[in-house]
């Protein structure tokens, strides 16, 4: 048996935020260790549900095993069994903090009105954008625990959030004009407006309004029975929909992402709202429920609901027949890789195609790389803990996407799956030998990911390029060439 063990750090951002990716593994991981059973709420009882001090508890001392049982690659008839354990701990203070944190994301919510964990037996559950987080890291880490997977096939976890491209260094969003145009087409809905069936919607629950993520934000006319009047919506509704729908953690990128939406002219505060104490409101977003913004022109045209203004496939396809410049499917890969707004719209076909974890791999073992490359600088320094937990990173990635039966088993050459197996079924060894370990993993790893490359480029690539509803995405990022 193999063993690798890592002590998980939450890592913090320049503005005293946990990174993204950590505290979406900190709460699965949590969600995953506890009972999720039934309790009451005044005369009903509720599945799938935990209490404050369950959720406390079970913080102060975390741990997550991932294992994966294969035949040994030099005897078929030996089962080698890997095991990669990632380990959480912090006192009773940072636990209650750390729930508050994942209230205020959106990941739970309490079913008596509590706003807060100071009560040890209040009840909670996972909303929708809760359960859609759980559920990847499931299938990443090939969890298939019954209490999780009960809760995962509940009719409640319908939720498609829009998975936001982040920088991997600094966690901060990537929030180029054309990724606030493609997040502003889910916002807007690109089927058309969500109409608002009255009035009294206004302060629903937005849980209930925007649980599955497929709709855009609640309007109405701002004149009622006017068919010319402009769509509105209060600051409450955009606040609500960008926090429930979309991968952020913290009210602060809401307020990043909706005074993005007025910078561009998307959005624009609607009727005799313009000023507000002589203080013009154009960029600076209100979150609510008596502040009504309305979608401009240019919005319209951004979200596709203006037709003889989207534009064709036929008639991209015919400027490209016309002898523009066609570039190689590598190349394009390249483009889409590099450009945020490409690379969301991409993650989003691959996902409807079920291929997204060609690109989930890809983006996860650069980062591996990157942290290889760092503790390789570092080295003789680095501490065995260091080394230890990129280690510990390699063989997660391998038993979520490589090793055989993985939960999101990637297709590449027989011969270095062969390869890989071989080393990561291998005993790593202590100190010095853990680095040279590291170094071949490394190696294996930057093949794997090369090929995966290969496949996305010449599979999805041009499949992704001739999707009709992405056409006039890619003429306006002038990448016409992109289009097959």
């Amino acid at each position: 048996m193999m063993h690798q063990t890592s002590s998980k750090l939450l890592r913090m951002t320049a503005d005293d935020r946990p990174f993204t990716r950590d505290f979406k593994d900190l709460f699965s991981t949590l969600m995953v260790s506890l009972p999720l059973s039934g309790h009451r709420v005044r005369l009903s009882r509720i599945e799938h549900t935990f209490t404050t001090e369950e959720a406390i508890t079970n913080l102060g001392s975390l741990k997550f095993s991932q294992s994966n049982r294969m035949p040994d690659p030099k005897d078929p008839s030996r089962i080698v069994t890997t095991t990669t354990t990632t380990t959480f701990s912090m006192a009773k203070e940072m636990a209650r903090s750390v729930c508050m944190r994942f209230l205020e994301a959106r990941f739970i919510e309490s079913l008596e009105g509590k706003v807060d964990f100071s009560t040890r037996g209040s009840v909670w559950q996972l909303t929708p954008k809760g359960m859609h987080i759980l559920a990847r890291f499931c299938q990443r880490n090939g969890i298939h625990q019954r209490h999780v997977n009960d809760l995962l096939d509940s009719p409640r976890n319908a939720m498609h959030l829009v998975v936001l491209e982040r920088d991997a260094d600094t966690d901060k969003l990537d929030h180029d004009r054309a990724t606030i145009d493609v997040i502003f087409r889910r916002f807007a809905g690109s089927h058309g407006p969500n109409l608002r069936a009255s009035a009294s919607a206004n302060d629903s629950d937005s849980i209930q309004d925007y649980s599955t993520g497929l709709v855009g934000v609640r309007v109405q006319r701002i004149r009622k029975g006017d068919k010319d009047s402009p769509y509105v919506f209060t600051g409450k509704a955009a606040f609500d929909w960008i926090m429930d729908c979309c991968t952020v953690i913290d009210k602060r990128e809401v307020f990043e992402i909706a005074n993005l939406f007025l910078q561009h002219g998307v959005i624009e505060p609607a009727g005799d709202e313009r000023h507000v104490n002589h203080v013009p409101l154009s960029t600076r977003f209100a979150a609510s429920k008596h502040m009504l913004y309305s979608l401009t022109e240019k919005g319209m045209r951004t979200a596709g609901w203006v037709p003889n203004l989207r534009v064709s496939l036929e008639d991209d396809m015919a400027q490209q027949r016309t002898g523009m410049l066609r570039d190689s499917n590598t190349n394009r890969l390249t483009i889409i890789l590099r450009d945020p707004a490409l690379r969301l719209l991409f993650r989003e076909y691959l996902r409807e195609t079920h291929c997204e974890e060609n690109l989930n791999f890809f983006l996860d073992v650069k980062v591996f790389l990157v942290e290889y490359q760092r503790a390789k600088q570092n080295a003789p320094a680095s501490k065995p803990d260091t080394i230890r937990e990129t280690l510990a990173s390699a063989y997660g990635l391998y038993n979520a996407f490589l090793a055989p039966g993985s939960p999101c088993e990637l297709n590449i050459d027989h011969n270095l799956r062969n390869a890989l197996a071989g080393r990561m079924t291998r005993a790593v060894g202590e100190d010095d030998q853990m680095i040279i370990s590291l170094d071949e993993v490394a190696s294996l790893f930057e093949q794997a990911l090369n090929s995966v490359f290969k496949l996305m480029a010449s599979d999805s690539v041009p499949k992704f390029s001739r999707e009709p509803k992405y056409v006039h995405v890619l003429r306006e990022r002038n990448l016409e060439n992109i289009v097959a």
